[in-house]
């Protein structure tokens, strides 16, 4: 069994943000760098528990990044991977991305591509879909449980009202959601361990970027509160008509 998780850094959720040249760029300086959380807590943990129960599956982690992503796959990992892979470029354009993904995963035949349901930055939610169609696998979305049953995949998925079980012959792409596994601390023996395993950096392959951003524009800030006495429900209900605003 070979899985592939897909692995991105995203800023801590602590992370003040900014931006800079005109609103164009996000200011990178001071941010403290985390595993993607869906990634992270879900993608990767379930991996590191089926080869928990199969001692000869092997888990490969792959990033788009360049060498300022390395600390972040080095947890990865610290945390249960076996080798990571990464593609040397940067870019925010998700088609471009997931070409990146897809060559790296076509050349090593996994049974299993697992990625995190979307970015905590970015909220894109679309490189898992784009990959599996880029090497024409079957796609699982929300996925909130995950089984394997010889050379197929029993996968629990969210829907509108309920919950829908797939059951999906191997090969297949999940991305994974709150429910697939519970989050893991990397511990002593995995930090030392993680720092002689292989991290492989590979150039990019052509492919186009299909978007590009236009600008950035932080939230408005919140306005202050207005109190009104309990004595005065005539001043409430004036404000509710005039100035309350529905979103």
């Amino acid at each position: 069994m070979k899985i592939l998780v897909c692995i991105s850094k995203a800023p801590d959720t602590t992370t003040k943000i900014a931006f800079t040249d005109n609103n164009t760029k996000f200011a990178a300086d001071a941010v403290q760098w985390i595993i993607n959380p869906y990634d992270e807590w879900y993608a990767l943990v379930r991996a590191i528990e089926l080869k928990e129960k199969d001692a000869s599956a092997v888990i490969h982690l792959v990033t788009v990044g360049e060498a300022d992503a390395e600390p972040v796959i080095r947890k990865a990992l610290a945390l249960g991977g076996d080798e990571a892979i990464r593609i040397n470029a940067s870019s925010q354009d998700s088609y471009y991305i997931a070409s990146q993904i897809a060559e790296v995963a076509k050349q090593g035949a996994y049974d299993l591509i697992l990625t995190g349901k979307e970015t905590i930055d970015y909220n894109g939610s679309c490189i898992g879909g784009m990959v599996a169609e880029l090497l024409n696998l079957p796609y699982v979305s929300l996925a909130t449980k995950l089984l394997l049953n010889g050379s197929n995949a029993v996968i629990t998925r969210e829907i509108e009202g309920g919950e829908e079980v797939c059951d999906v012959a191997l090969p297949v792409l999940v991305s994974c959601q709150k429910g697939m596994a519970e989050a893991r601390i990397p511990n002593m023996r995995g930090i030392m361990a993680a720092r002689t395993r292989p991290l492989k950096v590979v150039e990019p392959v052509a492919a186009d970027n299909l978007t590009s951003i236009v600008s950035f524009e932080l939230p408005p800030a919140k306005a202050g509160v207005k109190l009104v006495p309990a004595d005065n429900p005539a001043e409430l209900v004036r404000l509710l008509h005039e100035e309350a605003k529905v979103f």
